[in-house]
């Protein structure tokens, strides 16, 4: 903006940049306090001092060249305050290497060995801290000042959490480009919120051209609102990786046109070991661009596509196209709509799956048919299973005999997830025979389940004993009043053990109005049947 000076004459008016906020100042304490106690390049060399007194030496050397650098403005009040930032952040860096040379807890000698530690690859740079909050280009001056460092070592940087406008981007690419050739991780994630859609491509695209060229293992742009615009905003950095091995796009907004985009811009996975696209609305079509990705990315352990809208169609093309990942170790499409076809078609898949140890089917529209072809899979591949969620998939008692069998397989299991579903007591005691001998089990959930008292007793007794057992979730049954006195006896040495049972219904909604006998003759009857049930 232009302002009229005493003259007449036009002069142009500067934006300032000094002096910075007090939100700044704070956020500059707190990274010196971790900088001076934190494993970083300097506390490898020089060694590190405790929290107390590293907080104390913060604030002392925040207000020091805060007072220095104040003093040179006023000098020269006509300038921008550029001169000022710096050497406020110069005065900052000087006095913490010399805090550090003077009274870390960990000596100099103990590396004088060593030029370079190992660890100091490793060394991470981190904003993400604290409250969210905007940052503009004086704080972006202040904040980024580490990364300009001669010989700094970060490999890690993170700027989540911390929204970028147009000046702080401008600021920030630089300093990027002048470090992207030693950077192996780069998390983005959720550094553009509340700005305009306009900015929020434009600050994508100035750090994207920044970091274009470098050689990242790891990459995480979630909680961005992409769509195709924003995906397409990274285009420099996605197409100029060859070395990725991690990638996050979640909550981005990743439609069916941005998933296109992504498979077409991704084209190197040769390397890549994690991929997830959590809640998004991909649908069918954009599952056949993710599958696309599967297809040539042969080493991928831990792929997540939960809450994608995908149904059967898209279900069966990823299900297919995981069976050439034969390395997967996780697998969480859970809360889709993928149905019973997509199911069997997924349990055809798994048999190849033997490295699984956890397995997220959760809410998926599987149904009794489903369920036992998954179950009937898993009973002869994934001997490493720790977790198994099955939850919200409608499976009532006529499927306990395969997932019993197959559960009674995993002594590795760790968490069991069969929550809202039909099971009913038939079910739950079946399932709990399988139960025994699982030394490493320790949560169950079995609520809302349309349990009564002889269901829920069989699985208290067969978890009680077990050494590493720690949670049951019994909620939401129809639990006589009985029954939950029963429990309480049963855990009565470990309460703890046994959540919460506020949401039970002693009334059983489910009671059919010609069902008047008494209930623990029927239960007792239903126990009696089961046994000596022998679970394969």
């Amino acid at each position: 903006m232009d302002a009229k000076a005493h003259n007449g004459e036009r002069r142009h008016t500067t934006i300032k940049v000094w002096p910075p906020t007090q939100n700044t100042r704070q956020m500059l304490v707190e990274r010196m306090k971790t900088n001076l106690s934190a494993p970083t390049v300097f506390t490898q060399k020089y060694g590190s001092i405790t929290i107390g007194e590293a907080a104390k030496h913060a604030k002392r050397i925040e207000e020091s060249a805060y007072t220095m650098a104040n003093q040179h403005y006023e000098r020269e009040p006509d300038g921008d305050g550029t001169s000022a930032v710096q050497l406020y952040a110069s005065e900052c860096s000087k006095a913490m290497l010399e805090v550090l040379k003077g009274g870390s807890v960990t000596k100099e000698k103990e590396l004088a060995t060593s030029e370079v530690s190992p660890t100091l690859s490793e060394a991470s740079f981190d904003i993400s801290k604290g409250q969210r909050a905007f940052v503009e280009e004086d704080e972006a001056l202040v904040l980024l000042s580490p990364l300009k460092e001669p010989g700094n070592f970060y490999t890690k940087i993170c700027f989540s959490n911390r929204s970028f406008g147009h000046g702080a981007a401008r600021v920030a690419g630089p300093i990027l480009a002048s470090i992207k050739k030693q950077l192996k991780e780069v998390d983005l994630s959720d550094f553009v919120a509340g700005r305009s859609e306009a900015e929020a491509l434009d600050v994508m695209k100035i750090f994207s051209e920044a970091l274009e060229g470098s050689s990242l293992r790891y990459l995480n742009i979630s909680d961005n609102a992409l769509g195709e615009k924003g995906v397409r905003a990274f285009s420099a950095l996605l197409q100029s990786q060859t070395c990725l091995e991690e990638l996050y796009l979640m909550n981005d907004g990743i439609s069916q046109e941005a998933a296109h985009a992504v498979c077409e811009l991704v084209s190197s996975t040769k390397n890549l070991r994690i991929l997830h696209f959590h809640n998004n609305m991909t649908g069918d079509e954009g599952a056949l661009a993710i599958a696309d990705i599967l297809k040539r990315s042969p080493l991928l352990e831990d792929f997540r596509c939960s809450s994608t809208r995908v149904g059967t169609e898209g279900g069966i093309a990823l299900t297919e196209a995981l069976a050439q990942c034969v390395n997967l170790k996780k697998l969480d499409i859970r809360d889709n709509m993928y149905s019973v076809d997509a199911g069997i078609k997924l349990s055809e898949t798994l048999y190849s799956h033997k490295l699984l140890s956890e397995i997220y089917l959760s809410y998926l529209n599987l149904e009794d048919e489903g369920t036992i072809a998954i179950a009937n899979a898993l009973k002869e591949s994934a001997p490493l299973l720790s977790i198994l969620d099955m939850a919200g998939n409608d499976i009532t008692a006529e499927a306990a005999p395969s997932l019993s069998a197959c559960i009674a397989r995993k002594k590795s299991l760790v968490k069991l997830n069969l929550s809202e579903n039909d099971l009913k007591d038939e079910g739950a005691i079946q399932i709990s025979k399988a139960l025994e001998e699982h030394h490493e089990l320790k949560e169950v959930d079995i609520s809302q389940n349309s349990l009564r008292r002889a269901g829920s007793r069989a699985i208290a007794q067969a978890l009680v004993p077990l050494p590493a057992f720690k949670l049951l979730n019994i909620n939401g049954n129809f639990i006589s009043d009985e029954g939950i006195d029963e429990l309480t006896t049963i855990f009565k040495e470990f309460p703890s053990k046994l959540g919460p049972l506020d949401e039970n219904d002693p009334e059983g909604e489910d009671f059919d109005n010609n069902e008047d006998e008494d209930e623990d003759n029927g239960q007792e009857e239903l126990e009696a049947k089961l046994k000596n049930l022998e679970v394969n």
